[in-house]
């Protein structure tokens, strides 16, 4: 079983041993206790307390500032320090491979049966190649070391890759991590290939190294104890990606059904080199979002015909039997269906037609969801018109749905006729850039219905100001779960729980 590790970072022994209890209390299996940051560290006093005090196994660490700690002495006191440790009953005792050999020569060789060595190397600027890092496990192995441990920085999201090749073909204990936003899947998929550990803070602000997912996070949204070698990696790809919902929606929804499969976000540059580099078929799908949705079409071996007439595909599914990725679109569905009960429900229309039908749709964005949106209005008989803040791409989306195209300033003084539906596409007030809103508030009175795709927040600026205007509205939250209805049934070819998707999405959202 891998092991969640929780870092204590605290100035003083006193939080040091309330962070202790709370990373019992939050599941955590054992605690790295991180001496170089006390603030007044007196080792005869201090270290005693801090390991006879442990309601978990402690790791003990006093990383020195040049390999990215905080401590500034020289080692013989640190040394010595790491020695008690072991004397004073540390089940674990991090020393860097920089120095490791004269570390262990200062050790006895009867060490107590319970404690375990691990030689450590950290590299905070990138990953090296599988080479090199196959190279650094075989010289820490030849330490002596009990268990590798090997951190490294990910510039891409496929650096962990290299990562993940060296574990699996590591035949001692090993703990390979990747750091930065983009190597949290390393964090997360540690039990898939093979870690030993993997760290989770206390909370936000008390991390350790870049990158690192709380504990409640690891436990609690990505179902980490359910993580096996078997297990399914789903995941959204997008960026930015760390504001979305998806995970917490898709891995609440796969435990619930029993669905052996873990959903990740995925902060990824580039979509083709990505696909490229995950080509395992333990990696069946993901969710794309902005702004890989128009690239997407493109990497795809077969697209589903609505995604090709939209252009766009935001779900992607690796066939089982030959690997090949097919791309669909749920989006159309999402938002369009989503639209249309926001106009039945403030209007006496009949379901004969689409509640659409000769409509004028005001849709802004021409991106992968404004293509969506339009394409899919255009399909229920309304009249489309696009406004974008590049007006070329308004105009060639304008022409695909046979509609008219606006800049993002006309907007405000486009009023040809009443009853208008306005459909923001865009990211303009998604969080953190809350503020953001596609349209002046003094313009939406000229609308009878105001649909926003932005779900985080609930209420953007748009949605709160079109209602203080007395126009109803739709928030992305419908769109969100709609979507994610299709998504789920594409990833796990099971039915989605739709009653627990909307009362997840209205509980995070």
């Amino acid at each position: 079983m891998t092991l969640v590790c929780a870092p204590v970072v605290a100035t003083t022994v006193e939080e040091m041993e309330r962070d202790m209890a709370k990373a019992k209390s939050l599941g955590a299996d054992l605690v790295e206790i991180r001496l170089d940051f006390l603030r007044h560290f007196q080792p005869d006093i201090d270290l005693p307390r801090l390991i006879s005090n442990r309601p978990l196994p402690v790791l003990i660490t006093f990383r020195p500032n040049w390999e990215g700690g905080q401590y500034q002495g020289d080692d013989s006191t640190r040394f010595s320090v790491l020695r008690s440790a072991i004397e004073l009953g540390a089940e674990y005792v991090d020393i860097e491979l920089k120095v490791a050999e004269k570390f262990i020569s200062t050790i006895p060789d009867n060490r107590p049966d319970n404690f375990k060595l691990i030689v450590s190397s950290h590299n905070y600027e990138f990953t090296p190649s599988c080479e090199e890092l196959s190279d650094l496990v075989a010289r820490i192995q030849a330490t002596g070391a009990d268990i590798v441990k090997i951190a490294t920085t990910a510039l891409d999201i496929c650096d962990v890759a290299r990562m993940f090749q060296v574990m699996v073909h590591c035949h001692a204990p090993i703990i390979g991590l990747v750091m930065s936003e983009r190597g949290l899947m390393s964090r997360i998929l540690a039990p898939k290939f093979g870690g030993y550990l993997t760290f989770g803070k206390l909370d936000a602000e008390k991390e350790s190294a870049p990158g690192q997912p709380t504990i409640t996070e690891l436990l609690d949204i990505y179902n980490f104890r359910q993580i096996t070698a078997d297990t399914k990696v789903i995941g959204l790809i997008a960026n930015p990606v760390k504001q979305s919902k998806s995970p917490i929606l898709h891995n609440k929804c796969f435990k619930a059904v029993g669905f052996s499969g873990v959903y990740l976000p995925l902060l990824t540059d580039d979509l083709a080199k990505f696909l490229d580099t995950y080509l395992s078929p333990d990696f069946v799908g993901f969710s794309c979002s902005l702004p890989h949705k128009v690239t997407a079409v493109r990497c795809c071996n077969i697209v589903h015909p609505v995604a090709m007439s939209i252009g766009a595909v935001n779900t992607l599914i690796r066939r089982p039997y030959d690997g090949k990725l097919v791309g669909f679109n749920t989006d159309y569905i999402g938002s369009i269906s989503a639209i249309e009960d926001g106009i039945k429900g403030s209007s006496s229309k009949g379901d004969a037609v689409s509640p659409l039908a000769g409509r004028l749709v005001v849709v802004v964005g021409a991106g992968g969801a404004g293509k969506a949106v339009a394409f899919g209005a255009a399909e229920k008989g309304a009249r489309v018109v696009v406004a974008n803040r590049t007006y070329e791409r308004a105009v060639t989306l304008a022409k695909e749905v046979g509609g008219q195209a606006l800049s993002l300033a006309e907007l405000a003084t486009f009023h040809p006729e009443e009853g208008m539906i306005l459909a923001n596409a865009t990211s303009l007030g998604m969080y953190p850039n809350v503020d953001g809103t596609p349209i002046p508030k003094e313009a939406l009175r000229f609308y009878n219905l105001v649909f926003d795709a932005v779900y985080a927040p609930k209420v953007t600026r748009l949605l709160r100001e079109a209602q203080e205007s007395g126009v109803s509205t739709v928030s992305g939250v419908e769109m969100f779960v709609r979507q994610a209805m299709g998504q789920f049934e594409h990833f796990t070819g099971m039915d989605a729980p739709e009653s627990l998707m909307r009362e997840i999405a209205m509980k995070y959202t």
